[in-house]
């Protein structure tokens, strides 16, 4: 199994995700027309010229997805049970087509379940860095996770 267990996991835990993706025009457009998102900022370069981005910019849902879907299958992928929210989602910096996400993730709380008691509320702190080290995206997202079976 990829993902960890609950009772593996400790808090201060660091996983540095080997699988890196570099961003496409496709994946912006498909991803902005799918979710029906019709923001200038997405799909209209002739408008993205004059303002201070100079190009699209890549839409920010498919960002987060992104980001989280590159930790799945080092902490939660055949563990998880249930994705129970993100929290404190940010964007500090855009992305543009063509750029390459790295991701980071942190374990920052752990408690067990009050009414499971064969899972756990894990939550975890995601960070994405574009190929300049620059941070574009980070959330804390929390889930509900397997112990690893008696």
């Amino acid at each position: 199994m990829a993902g960890v267990w609950f009772d593996e996991l400790s808090v201060g835990q660091t996983f540095d995700h080997p699988i890196r993706r570099t961003v496409t025009e496709t994946d912006n457009v498909m991803f902005t027309a799918m979710t029906h998102n019709p923001a200038l900022l997405h799909l209209d370069e002739e408008y993205m010229k004059g303002t201070p981005f100079s190009q699209r910019i890549v839409n920010s849902a498919f960002t987060l997805g992104l980001m989280v879907g590159i930790s799945v299958g080092d902490t939660t992928l055949g563990t998880a049970v249930a994705n129970l929210g993100w929290d404190e989602v940010r964007f500090p910096k855009p992305v543009f087509h063509g750029d390459t996400l790295r991701v980071v993730t942190e374990v920052i709380e752990l408690r067990d379940s009050k009414s499971r008691p064969d899972q756990g509320i894990v939550t975890f702190f995601h960070r994405a860095f574009n190929q300049n080290d620059e941070l574009v995206a980070s959330c804390k997202r929390s889930g509900l996770q397997r112990k690893k079976p008696a």
